[in-house]
């Protein structure tokens, strides 16, 4: 997914913590979660073709660096314009949560009953400004979807070079995008991790109010007490999760893209 928000790590806490699990609640908060990617890959696909045909022929000779920079420029406007969704999302999805912890027991939200309900309270109780909590540490990894999207980019134009400008079938456009998620999801991992930690863990932030020195604090500990390893523990089921996703997601990207483009060129408006 696009925008590295709460559906793309695992808000789930370590330790201690003790959750009751039903067959329901493995389905909790799905409607949230489908508003919010819906809005969410809009905005940035949106964002990204709209800068890449705004810029035009500029930094031709380096069409993966300029793409990098759109996929983060791409992911900055989606992280401030979707955060508020991301925000309602998972208020949704944990109640009715059972924590046994003291921590989360205190941090208890009122009951929501939809999407607007949670938007009208949030912003009553807390403020506007609570919309965008976590904002910091979600800009932070703009970056996934940024090496995400230049690395497909980037293996499209090998593709089109290797086979003669032949456009890519269903499964190669389904591998391209497997590949690249994956060579994103290897780059970032360990940054996922510390976000995990830093907002649903039980690592306490020592150095308030300072965010590069609390994603260093954690990255230290999280070495001290289980090895360089421990950046990357769970990465299989992360893999598995996010490539088939973003695979799927190219693929009906490419195909939807393909079919709409023939539409407008069939009434005369070039693309």
């Amino acid at each position: 997914m696009t925008g590295q928000h709460n559906s793309d790590v695992n808000i789930l806490p370590s330790g201690d913590s003790k959750i009751k699990i039903t067959k329901s609640s493995l389905y909790r908060g799905w409607y949230p979660v489908i508003s919010s990617l819906w809005c969410s890959n809009f905005v940035y696909f949106y964002t990204f073709n709209g800068l890449k045909v705004a810029l035009g022929d500029v930094m031709k000779s380096k069409k993966a660096v300029r793409d990098l920079l759109i996929g983060i420029a791409a992911g900055v406007v989606n992280v401030l314009i979707t955060t508020p969704m991301w925000v309602v999302n998972t208020r949704l999805k944990m109640q009715g949560v059972h924590f046994k912890t003291k921590h989360y027991a205190e941090s208890k939200h009122p009951k929501y009953s939809g999407i607007i309900d949670a938007f009208e309270k949030i912003i009553k109780q807390e403020g506007i400004e609570a919309l965008w909590s976590g904002t910091i540490s979600s800009l932070m990894l703009v970056i996934n979807p940024a090496i995400h999207f230049a690395a497909y980019e980037a293996l499209k134009r090998y593709h089109s070079r290797l086979f003669d400008r032949k456009q890519p079938s269903a499964l190669q456009f389904f591998l391209i995008g497997a590949f690249a998620k994956t060579m994103a999801t290897l780059c970032t991992y360990p940054l996922q991790v510390v976000q995990s930690k830093l907002r649903y863990g039980k690592e306490k932030e020592t150095h308030k109010g300072n965010m590069i020195r609390n994603i260093v604090a954690v990255l230290q500990h999280v070495i001290e007490t289980q090895g360089k390893w421990g950046l990357y523990k769970g990465l299989e089921a992360k893999l598995l999760q996010t490539v088939l996703t973003a695979a799927l997601m190219f693929l009906c990207y490419e195909k939807i893209s393909r079919f709409i483009f023939f539409i407008l060129r069939a009434n005369g408006i070039k693309r």
